[in-house]
């Protein structure tokens, strides 16, 4: 299993959570910046340091761009995600070396009713390109379906993003490709816009055996809703120590993640 953390096994963003509080409730721009499918645009800028790969205790560097753009057409609302990564890839097997490129460009695109009520949901198709180089990416055009269901009673935002993408085309020298990520999260938010989260990748690698199939993390981390002007901005850290993890194959020990998302009206 390959650490890729723009793929559909690792998508990071894709699905932010940013968060503030309001001196007594959570006002609704505040859940609106929470919720991945509302009617904000968002443009997180999510750099991650996966620490300790392979027996040197090699570094991956992975900054992904990730503009999320909703529009709505009559009683249905749509976001589109798309992940934009930018990969410094270490050769595991060497203390030297490494490859910095593009890696694959994924896309998903939700629908959901534009009115909702407690619980608010979303679905659709998730695209794999195949646009990184052999080093950085699958060399395949992958499909599958994606979903997203949350909640957010009072100070809370609660959910989970499911996707499952399989190889449909590319390069027939390439392995296969089908694997699952369940991305659960939960926020909390305090006065002042501070808030606490951990927003786990689950990956299940289901061409891979066993011992090799589950990456889990766990973690979290905090984040606060700054203001540049009118343009308001959440930033954030969090940090995710791999509890589950291949046997046989290279793999972090842990990784830190520093985000900043701007968000601006939707269309």
């Amino acid at each position: 299993m390959k650490i890729k953390a723009a793929t559909p096994y690792a998508i990071t963003v894709c699905l932010f959570i940013a968060a503030a509080g309001a001196a007594a409730d959570v006002d609704e721009f505040t859940k609106a910046t929470q919720n991945p499918i509302a009617h904000l645009i968002s443009v997180p800028f999510q750099n991650n340091v996966h620490f300790g790969i392979g027996p040197y205790d090699r570094n991956e560097y992975v900054l992904n761009v990730e503009p999320v753009v909703p529009f709505r057409l009559g009683p249905v609302s749509f976001a589109s995600r798309t992940i934009i990564p930018v990969k410094r890839q270490p050769n595991v097997i060497a203390d030297t070396g490494a490859t910095t490129g593009l890696g694959d460009i994924s896309a998903t695109l939700f629908a959901s009713p534009s009115t909702s009520g407690e619980v608010i949901w979303g679905m659709g198709p998730a695209v794999l390109l195949p646009t990184a180089s052999e080093e950085l990416g699958y060399g395949k055009w992958c499909v599958g379906p994606s979903a997203v269901v949350l909640a957010q009673p009072g100070r809370w935002t609660t959910g989970v993003l499911l996707e499952n993408v399989w190889s449909v085309a590319g390069d027939e020298g390439r392995a296969d490709v089908n694997g699952m990520l369940a991305q659960p999260f939960v926020t909390y938010n305090f006065e002042h816009g501070w808030h606490v989260a951990t927003s786990p990748e689950i990956v299940a690698d289901w061409k891979a055996d066993g011992p090799d199939r589950w990456l889990v993390p766990v973690g979290g981390g905090f984040a606060k809703l700054l203001r540049f002007g009118k343009l308001p901005v959440n930033a954030g850290v969090h940090g995710y120590y791999y509890a589950v993890h291949p046997e046989n194959l290279p793999y972090p020990e842990w990784t830190l993640r520093a985000v900043a998302t701007a968000f601006f009206p939707g269309i």
